[in-house]
Parts: C-alpha cells; structure tokens; sequence
C-alpha cells in the first residue's frame, strides 16, 4: 500500500478524488481517487469504469471502486467527456492501492467548463480538510 500523500499540482475533490489538469492541454485532465480514499476502501478488488465517450458532470457519481470491505461510487472532480480509461485497472486493480496518483489512475477526460477547477482545492486545504 502506498504512503499516505497528497502532491502538490493536483486538485482536490471533498470526496476524495483528484484531477490531473494536462500542462500541455489545459482542457484535457486525468482523474483518481485520493490516498484517503483507498486507504479508507482498502484492498481493491475491482474498479467499474465507464466507456469513452460518456459525459461526467462535476460532483456525480461516474464509476465504482470495490474492496474488500464496501463498494464505493468515484465522483467526477471536474465535467466533460471520457476520452480514455486505464484499462490496466480490469486485470490488476491493486494498483489504485499501490499508486493512487501514477498507475492508478482511472480516466482521462476531455473537460466541458475548464473553469470549474477554481471550486476544487489544492493539497494543503485539502490537507486541512481532512482534519477538520
């Protein structure tokens, strides 16, 4: 299991997922679930991601991630369109565990309102949140 962290450079979700905003391509941008999430999730066993093509909206529910201990829904940081998924995940699920923000992520998505990430936060306030 990874160590507890929450790099700089990502953008938080209160339920605990991350996106990746592309450097090169601001309108494209990764997505994940946090350090906390699978930790609290534990061993995952499986991960249900949705085709390219589909449309996520910002707070919904887009995929399932299921541990040993409970399934559990992935929200959507940020809004637009699937445009790849991991597909390493189907066969070797651990590695959300492993590498929550590398090899573990879940979609790259093709972002409808770019502006939308001034409503997530960075590392340090969702740091903060955490604690509160």
């Amino acid at each position: 299991m990874a160590e507890a962290s929450y790099p700089d450079g990502l953008l938080y979700h209160p339920a605990h997922d991350w996106a990746r905003i592309d450097p090169a391509e601001t309108g494209l941008a990764t997505f994940g679930i946090t350090w906390y999430a699978q930790d609290s999730l534990g061993e995952v066993v499986f991960c249900e991601l949705p085709p390219p093509g589909t449309a996520v909206t910002a707070g919904e529910p887009y995929a399932e991630v299921e541990s040993v201990k409970a399934v559990s829904d992935v929200v959507a940081p940020l809004s637009g369109e699937i445009v790849e998924v991991n597909e390493s995940l189907a066969d070797a699920p651990q590695e959300i565990n492993e590498d929550p923000y590398g090899e573990g992520w879940l979609v790259k998505v093709r972002l409808s309102d770019p502006a939308e990430r001034e409503q997530l936060m960075d590392a340090a306030a969702y740091t903060s949140s955490l604690s509160g």
